[in-house]
């Protein structure tokens, strides 16, 4: 999981649970992926929730200001967070 375009970040469920997220850009598209455990297989992750997207946004910016991705990444991120949650403002 180390290419330019793999980001991937540790989070809890509402019930307390650890879940990993791993998110890859493949052409015009970021793919979601999930698992409990270290070992368990990534689960394809088909409607994630705005929170994951956000937490894709800063850290694709992020990576622009380290010159790894280009600035059009975060602008396709923040198209398509306001094509699927309108109301969030972004």
């Amino acid at each position: 999981m180390s290419a330019k375009a793999e980001i991937s970040w540790k989070t809890r469920t509402p019930g307390g649970e650890r879940r990993e997220v791993y998110v890859h850009h493949v052409g015009a598209e970021w793919r979601f992926y999930q698992r409990q455990r270290r070992f368990d297989p990534w689960q394809p992750l088909p409607n994630p929730a705005l929170e994951d997207w956000l937490v894709l946004l800063d850290a694709v910016e992020r990576r622009i200001q380290r010159r790894l991705l280009c600035p059009d990444d975060a602008a396709q991120v923040r198209r398509t967070i306001r094509e699927r949650f309108p109301e969030a403002g972004v």
